[in-house]
């Protein structure tokens, strides 16, 4: 008498090293995020230290941005000084007053922080701070 061959059957399994590969590139993205290896936008300025700076409360607000090397953003979207004044009074509101506050990094000459506030009084904006970080 002939034995067939039964067929044995495959026990399925599950292929765990993708799976660990996949949890790794995640824990690493993240982790590098909260790092802030990988840059946020915007130009990245080192605020200069004040003993007396204070919070600033929620308000109607710009926010000028001087980086090195004539760089220069409005709520972080580069912009030239001959768009700047248009834009901020697009932002104006007759209601409020705005608030403008100027992050310029500690490397930025004063020549160019002091033109552009003038340049901001001249343009009717009284409102106009310096944002520092407290030492």
């Amino acid at each position: 008498m002939r034995n067939w061959e039964v067929n044995k059957k495959k026990k399925v399994h599950i292929e765990i090293i993708p799976m660990i590969d996949v949890m790794m590139f995640l824990l690493v993205f993240f982790v590098l995020i909260s790092l802030n290896v990988i840059p946020a936008l915007g130009i990245k300025t080192q605020l200069p230290s004040a003993s007396q700076s204070q919070q600033l409360k929620p308000q109607n607000k710009a926010i000028i941005t001087l980086g090195l090397e004539d760089k220069m953003q409005l709520d972080g979207e580069d912009v030239g000084e001959s768009e700047l004044m248009i834009r901020l009074k697009d932002l104006q509101d007759d209601n409020n007053k705005l608030t403008i506050i100027i992050n310029s990094d500690q490397g930025v000459q004063v020549k160019r922080l002091v033109s552009v506030m003038d340049q901001l009084k001249r343009n009717g904006f009284s409102s106009v701070s310096i944002a520092t970080r407290k030492s």
